[in-house]
C-alpha cells in the first residue's frame, strides 16, 4: 500500500474528493466522494452554503476512513475571488455572497474614484471583472460597512476551508491574486492599494506559497472524521492547480483550463502590466513557484451547461455535442458578453444577442449547442492570436485540460478555428494539480518537470488536427 494524498477539488456546481497515489512512476486516482453545490437565494443575494460544504469536506474524509485510505495530507481548492469576513470569534460576518450576485454592480465607478482602471492594472495586473474581491469588499464597504469595522479576519473560500481544518490561518497566493489587491511585482498584497480605498489592512494576512503546510487537522476534526493528517495548502485557485496538469515539456505552452470557466493562456516568469496588455483583456494571475498564469477568462462550458438544465428532456453532454454537429448555423455570439453572466435562461439569452446583431436565430436543442460550441472556438482562436501577438512567440499545440476535455466536438472546432493541434487531457487536471503540489511538498518529486513527466506517463492524451 502507497500514501495517499487527498484532493477536495470543490467548482461551483459540485465538489469531490480524489486519492491519488503515485505506483512504479505512474499517478492513479480513486474518486471517494462527490456532492452538490451551487449558489442560493437569501436575503435577495446569491449565497453559497459554506456550512454545508465544510460538512461535506468531512463526510468525504469519513469515506476514506471508511475504505482504509488515510491519506498523508489533504488540501482544498476551489474557485476564485470569493472569501469570508470573520469577527473576533471567527463568526462569518454577513452572508456568504457568490461572484455572480449583482452587488457590484457601479462599484467599479466607486474605485474608479479613488484609482483609475490603468493604473490599478498596473499595480495588480489583473483585469477588471465586475466580480473581482476588490468590488466586492467596496459593495460591503458602501452597503454594510459596519462589517468591515467588525471584521479580524478575511480568508480567500480556499483559505477558509484550511483554517477549519487545521485552525491555522494562511492566505495562499494563486487565490489571493484573484482578488485584484495583489501587486504583481512583489506578489505580496499591495499596502498602499489598501489604505488608498479604506480597506483594513489588519485583516489581510501574510501570502503563503503553494506548497505551504499550515498544520494537522484540528482535535475536533480529527475526532469527527477518525484520523490526522496534514493540511497542505495546494495551489487553492482552481486554474492555478489545472494548469499545474499541462502534460507539456518545457516552457511556451498554451493551455486552456476548460471547465465552467474556460481560462486560456501561457506560463510566464514575469507579468505583463502594460496598458496594451490591459487594453487586450489578459490577466497575470499568480501560479506555481512565484510563476504567472498569463491568461484571458472566457465564459466557457457555463453557457451550455446552462441550457442542458432548461431542456424539457434530459439529454446527456455526448447527445447535445452529436447534434450540434448535425448543424450548419453559422451565426456567433461574443461569449464574454455581460449578458450570458447570469441569465434567467441561457437560450433566450442566445436567441435575443443573434437577433439583437441581425444573425440567424437559433431554434432548436442542436442549433443553441452549435452556436456556442463555434463561439467558444472562435474566441479561442482570437485569443490565441493575441497571445502571440502578446508574447511574440508561436505555439503550435493548444493543450486543453480539465472537464472540457472530453468534448470532442468542441475540440475538434478548437483545432479547425485555431489551425493547430490540439492535444486533450488529462479531464481530472484540477484534482492532478492539487495532488502534485501536496506530493512536491513531501518530496515525491523533486521538481514541477519531474511530476509533469508522471502526468504525461499516466493519463490518456487525445489529439486533434
Amino acid at each position: 500500500m502507497g500514501s495517499y494524498y487527498l484532493a477536495v477539488d470543490i467548482g461551483a456546481s459540485s465538489g469531490r474528493h480524489i486519492l491519488a497515489e503515485v505506483d512504479h512512476g505512474k499517478m492513479t486516482l480513486e474518486e471517494v466522494y462527490r456532492f452538490q453545490n451551487g449558489m442560493q437565494e437569501k436575503n435577495g443575494l446569491l449565497c453559497w452554503d459554506i456550512p454545508h460544504l465544510f460538512a461535506e469536506i468531512k463526510n468525504g474524509m469519513k469515506k476514506c476512513k471508511e475504505i482504509g485510505k488515510i491519506p498523508v495530507s489533504v488540501s482544498v481548492d476551489t474557485w476564485g475571488v470569493d472569501f469570508v469576513l470573520l469577527d473576533e470569534n471567527d463568526q462569518i460576518l454577513g452572508d456568504t455572497v457568490g461572484y455572480r450576485d449583482s452587488r457590484t454592480h457601479g462599484m467599479e465607478d466607486k474605485v474608479g474614484e479613488v484609482i483609475s482602471q490603468e493604473d490599478l492594472y498596473q499595480r495588480t495586473g489583473i483585469h477588471w471583472q465586475m466580480y473581482n474581491t476588490i468590488y466586492q469588499l467596496q459593495a460591503i464597504k458602501e452597503t454594510h460597512p459596519e462589517y468591515l469595522k467588525q471584521a479580524r479576519s478575511i480568508l480567500m473560500t480556499p483559505d477558509y476551508f484550511h483554517f477549519l481544518l487545521s485552525g491555522e490561518k494562511k492566505m495562499e497566493y494563486t487565490i489571493a491574486s484573484t482578488s485584484q489587491l495583489l501587486n504583481a511585482e512583489t506578489g505580496d498584497w499591495d499596502w498602499e492599494l489598501l489604505s488608498m480605498l479604506g480597506f483594513p489592512k489588519e485583516i489581510f494576512r501574510p501570502v503563503s506559497m503553494p506548497g505551504t503546510v499550515a498544520g494537522h487537522l484540528t482535535e475536533a476534526v480529527q475526532k469527527e472524521v477518525g484520523f490526522d493528517c496534514k493540511v497542505v495548502l495546494p495551489a487553492s485557485h482552481d486554474t492555478g492547480s489545472a494548469v499545474l496538469a499541462v502534460p507539456a515539456k518545457g516552457e511556451d505552452v498554451v493551455y486552456i483550463s476548460s471547465g465552467t470557466w474556460s481560462l486560456m493562456g501561457v506560463e510566464r516568469k514575469e507579468p505583463d502590466c502594460s496598458l496594451d496588455s490591459m487594453k487586450a483583456d489578459f490577466t497575470n494571475e499568480g501560479g506555481y513557484d512565484h510563476r504567472y498564469r498569463y491568461l484571458r477568462n472566457i465564459m466557457g462550458l457555463w453557457m451550455i451547461q446552462s441550457v442542458k438544465k432548461e431542456l424539457t428532456e434530459d439529454l446527456s453532454f455526448g447527445e447535445i455535442c452529436a447534434l450540434a454537429a448535425e448543424e450548419s448555423i453559422s451565426s456567433i455570439v461574443d461569449c464574454n458578453d455581460e449578458s450570458f453572466m447570469a441569465p434567467k435562461s441561457m437560450t433566450l439569452a442566445v436567441q435575443d444577442y443573434c437577433r439583437r446583431t441581425g444573425q440567424q436565430v437559433p431554434e432548436t436543442t442542436g442549433e443553441i449547442a452549435a452556436v456556442i460550441y463555434n463561439s467558444l472556438a472562435k474566441c479561442y482562436a482570437d485569443t490565441l492570436a493575441q497571445l502571440e501577438r502578446m508574447t511574440g512567440k508561436y505555439y503550435d499545440t493548444v493543450y486543453v485540460v480539465g472537464g472540457g476535455s472530453k468534448a470532442g466536438y468542441l475540440n475538434e472546432l478548437t483545432a479547425k478555428y485555431t489551425g493547430r493541434r490540439v492535444s486533450a487531457g488529462p479531464t481530472e487536471a484540477t484534482a492532478i494539480g492539487n495532488v502534485t503540489v501536496q506530493m512536491l511538498s513531501d518530496g515525491i518529486f523533486p521538481d514541477l518537470d519531474a511530476a509533469r513527466a508522471c502526468i504525461r506517463e499516466s493519463f490518456e492524451i487525445e489529439i486533434y488536427g
